[in-house]
């Protein structure tokens, strides 16, 4: 008895995925977003730290007329006012007009650190903004990239390739880190004489000492 042959069948074709950039192709739209992010966070960073050296410009001022004025009003009993001595009440409307001024100068003091705090926080973050990540499109055919990483497979480096000639993100990210940290420590210690100068206060015109604590804010929201 013969047996008919199987009838041969066509295995079925898969199905046709949508085209990818291949890594070479990522990699030549990636460089010229990552170079021109690069250059626009260096601005920024300079831009950053000239105003902070500014504010710091400013602080310098208030804090030395703040201590001649602490000074001055310190130092008002023992003061020698010459012909003005004579005068009715003179002490006291000097002294009083210098406690204005301490508040003043106080207050100029603490304006120009908030604003150091505030270039900082600039600092810290264009230090922080220098990778380029593929942007997810559906539906879009044209490769895209933000600063947000919607893969997480995506490390926004280029895979370590260089960004510059041999310098990859990787490398500007440390350099500008480690330059960020540098305005860091100098932040910290003029806290620290902020704190100082903040500590002593005065009261009906009699010194005394406050206590004041690293973790105490300057201001609200510091």
């Amino acid at each position: 008895m013969e047996t008919s042959a199987a009838t041969p069948t066509r295995p079925p074709h898969p199905a046709a995925a949508s085209p990818s950039p291949s890594p070479s192709s990522s990699l030549r739209l990636w460089r010229p977003v990552a170079q021109r992010n690069v250059r626009n966070q260096w601005s920024h960073l300079r831009a950053a730290k000239d105003q902070w050296l500014a504010a710091v410009a400013d602080g310098r001022s208030h804090a030395s007329a703040l201590v001649n004025t602490h000074l001055s009003r310190r130092n008002m009993p023992a003061t020698d006012l010459g012909v003005l001595k004579d005068m009715p009440g003179i002490r006291d409307k000097a002294n009083s007009k210098l406690a204005r001024r301490e508040e003043q100068y106080s207050g100029m003091l603490l304006k120009a650190y908030k604003e150091m705090v505030r270039q900082l926080s600039y600092l810290v973050k264009a230090s922080h903004s220098m990778r380029r990540f593929s942007k997810a499109t559906p539906n879009c055919s044209i490769m895209q990239f933000s600063d947000c990483q919607d893969d997480l497979n995506d490390s926004g480096d280029g895979g370590g390739a260089p960004v510059f000639k041999w310098f990859s993100i990787l490398e500007f990210e440390s350099l500008a880190q480690e330059f960020v940290e540098m305005f860091v420590s100098e932040q910290k210690l003029k806290r620290l004489l902020l704190l100082g100068f903040f500590s002593i206060t005065l009261n009906e015109g009699v010194e005394h000492q406050t206590s004041l604590d690293w973790g105490d804010e300057l201001y609200d929201g510091e």
